[in-house]
């Protein structure tokens, strides 16, 4: 059976190579989230230090969306083996996968992270509820028409009068996927008319809960969270939006906001008690493990060291509990994929 296998897929991939485009490739190619890639990059090192013969995977930082579009759009040499992502992959994009002949994904969560919200260690020291971040962020809060806010002052008297000026990911981003999901929905439904509304309408309240204003008050500040860093210390009044282990790279010129009056530490995050702790993605194509050289040893290279103690959680990643590594490695070695019901 695992003969038939290789052999369905090394006909498979040959077939996309002699299509215009195709040709054959020797190196793991992984597109997606920004804020996997430091994490992916750490295996492509640790990987090269088990195999040194082989050539060093070729990883892009292109958003978790535009990564799994480019995932879904076909198996083959042209098209990528991995996509990594923060945040799951949807309903959707299995679906557009399936439809373009990606048929077997193999998921495998490598670890957690925190959507942090973060400012200069020079700013106001401020902090937030998620139901204040929404009524500073939705275009249309509860739907009472467009945002007026100017100040955070606007939004709570209790909070200072500086301007909203938050630089966060762009809609190709699974780090804006997570603030819709972990911080502006949360925020929405504390008011009990949207909480009514998702039940009678789930595209309106999803509208008018994760739609954020396009005055200048949000700033897209592209899939580079280094970027959104020199932002904060460049205006210490603005707030940013990026991932937990950016934030912990850059502790010397930038701290956590909390949110909901929980902090973004390696502790909350792993325990869940933290609103923007979320879980670290990478995708695999199962018919591209018998003709790319070396794929499988690159997936084992994170599961042999995301533990608390190892490479991975020393880069910034915060390790998923014990049972999730388990079941997670045993999907690498079994090669389980994913049927997709589960998916939302």
């Amino acid at each position: 059976m695992r003969h038939a296998f290789f052999a369905a897929s090394l006909l498979m991939l040959a077939a996309c190579q002699n299509q215009p485009g195709g040709g054959a490739r020797d190196q793991i190619r992984a597109v997606g989230s920004s804020t996997v890639y430091p994490f992916a990059q750490e295996a492509v090192r640790l990987f090269q230090n088990d195999n040194p013969g082989m050539k060093a995977p070729i990883i892009e930082s292109t958003g978790t969306g535009a990564g799994i579009s480019l995932f879904c759009k076909g198996v083959g040499a042209q098209n990528p083996d991995i996509a990594n992502a923060s945040r799951r992959m949807k309903k959707s994009e299995f679906e557009a996968c399936q439809a373009n002949g990606v048929n077997e994904i193999i998921e495998i969560q490598i670890g957690l992270d925190g959507l942090a919200l973060a400012e200069s260690v020079k700013g106001p020291k401020i902090a937030l509820t998620t139901k204040q971040v929404y009524e500073a962020l939705a275009a249309n809060p509860y739907g009472k028409g467009p945002n007026k806010a100017k100040t955070w002052q606007d939004i709570d008297p209790a909070l200072p009068a500086i301007a909203i000026s938050v630089f966060g990911p762009p809609s190709t981003s699974g780090t804006r996927d997570s603030l819709a999901e972990l911080i502006l929905t949360p925020g929405c439904d504390t008011d009990p008319a949207m909480k009514e509304l998702k039940a009678k309408d789930e595209d309106k309240h999803k509208q008018l809960c994760t739609q954020i204003r396009e005055d200048g008050a949000y700033v897209d500040a592209g899939e580079n969270d280094n970027l959104i860093v020199q932002k904060l210390n460049a205006n210490p009044d603005a707030v940013g939006i990026f991932g937990f282990s950016f934030l912990e790279a850059n502790r010397d010129t930038v701290r956590d906001i909390a949110i909901n009056g929980q902090e973004a530490t390696y502790e909350t995050v792993a325990g869940g008690s933290y609103p923007g702790a979320r879980p670290l993605y990478i995708y695999v194509k199962k018919a591209h493990l018998a003709a790319i050289p070396g794929l499988k040893a690159y997936m084992e290279a994170f599961a042999k060291n995301w533990a608390p103690d190892g490479a991975l959680a020393r880069r910034g990643m915060v390790a998923a509990p014990e049972d999730v590594r388990t079941a997670n490695a045993e999907r690498i070695a079994n090669l389980t994929v994913l049927n997709g019901d589960e998916l939302h």
